[in-house]
């Protein structure tokens, strides 16, 4: 059985050890400009503890951390709201995880009186860049807002909600 609840200051550590975890698996170097290398990995409690921001992470029945995923104001266009860091450790993927926090997020998004979210990631990605496409997200032609990762990121995609 998982649980699926807002992030806590003490997941900050574990959190952050399975981004950086999935990261390498993809190959996600830190110098290429991922998500991995941004200098408030350590403390997402603090980043998503804010307005307009949620994270929410993925625990089992033993109280350990196996992914999540959040959203905030997108940097640069504070009109909308960008999917940010949702990373998952081998054995809880293909289980659901993924869509359940896209529709929190979604509903999260509404109650917020925000009218689209966005997204940035890479093809190295493309199991959740499939699941992106089939929840409604559609392709951009260049990066909104000023993420730092767009380099990086060669995918830009918004759902309207």
């Amino acid at each position: 059985m998982y649980q699926v609840r807002p992030i806590q200051a003490q997941d900050n550590a574990e959190i952050a050890r399975i981004i950086r975890e999935v990261s390498k698996e993809f190959g996600l170097a830190p110098e290429s400009g991922f998500a991995v290398a941004d200098p408030v990995l350590d403390n997402l409690y603090t980043v998503y503890h804010q307005p307009y921001a949620q994270y929410w992470v993925i625990e089992n029945e033993q109280g350990e951390i196996l992914g999540g995923g959040g959203l905030s104001p997108l940097k640069g266009d504070h009109s909308i709201l960008e999917i940010q860091k949702m990373y998952f450790l081998p054995e809880i993927r293909g289980l659901g995880f993924a869509k359940q926090l896209l529709e929190k997020a979604f509903q999260f998004t509404l109650q917020q009186g925000f009218k689209s979210c966005y997204l940035e990631t890479t093809k190295e990605l493309w199991q959740a860049v499939k699941l992106y496409e089939k929840l409604g997200f559609e392709y951009l032609n260049h990066p909104k807002g000023n993420t730092g990762h767009s380099q990086a990121c060669e995918i830009w995609m918004e759902k309207r909600l």
